[in-house]
């Protein structure tokens, strides 16, 4: 009699069991079929950002080398392989970050100016963004763009990049003939790059000097 009844029991959790898989079973599978996907596209994406960053440090090492060598077709060529294919590539900034050196040594600053502008506005790091923006000010400086320096500079800086800010804005008052803006800009440089000695320090404080107490 009890093994009757524990036949009875099996019987009625079988139909429960093919009652709820008839119910949920295409869900089951369907979420387990949605899970591997995942897992194999989320493999596969890695395997495509792998494949991207080796192309780009290929063309970035190619764009470094011509520089070097002083090739121009093979820096443009490069340099613009790796803007158009690979922008969000940290590759494709430094890329770009040398070639505007390479065209500002030449005395190319439309050039140069192009490269810089790229980063300020494409580029994934924060870092080289101010540190574009830097450079750019720098040569609109030399050009006599003043208006158009002001503009840039004037965008609150990080807080790692507002000494090297400051300072720049300083020598742009300088060449406006501004001396006592210039001062100032030029105290606050020595502020926020902190105690201590260094060539940064040095170079602002030999600045500050030259303009008299």
């Amino acid at each position: 009699m009890a093994l009757q009844n524990l036949d009875l029991e099996e019987q009625e959790q079988l139909a429960e069991l093919k009652a709820w898989w008839q119910q949920y079973g295409n869900l089951v599978l369907l979420t387990i079929i949605a899970a591997s996907l995942v897992v194999a596209g989320w493999g596969g994406w890695r395997w495509h950002e792998r494949q991207q960053a080796a192309q780009a440090s290929a063309l970035y090492e190619t764009l470094s080398k011509a520089a070097r060598t002083g090739d121009a077709k093979a820096l443009r060529d490069a340099g613009g392989a790796l803007t158009e294919g690979y922008p969000r590539t940290l590759y494709a900034s430094m890329g770009a970050l040398v070639a505007a050196r390479f065209h500002a040594d030449r005395g190319e600053a439309k050039s140069a100016k192009a490269q810089l502008q790229w980063v300020t506005e494409r580029s994934p790091s924060e870092d080289f963004r101010e540190l574009a923006r830097l450079r750019l000010g720098a040569l609109l400086i030399d050009e006599k763009a003043y208006d158009e320096a002001l503009k840039l500079l004037e965008a609150k800086p990080v807080d790692a990049y507002a000494a090297q800010f400051a300072a720049l804005q300083g020598d742009l008052l300088v060449a406006k003939n501004q001396p006592a803006e210039a001062k100032a800009a030029y105290q606050r440089a020595l502020e926020k790059s902190g105690g201590g000695s260094g060539t940064f320090r040095d170079s602002v404080q030999m600045r500050l000097d030259a303009l008299g107490s």
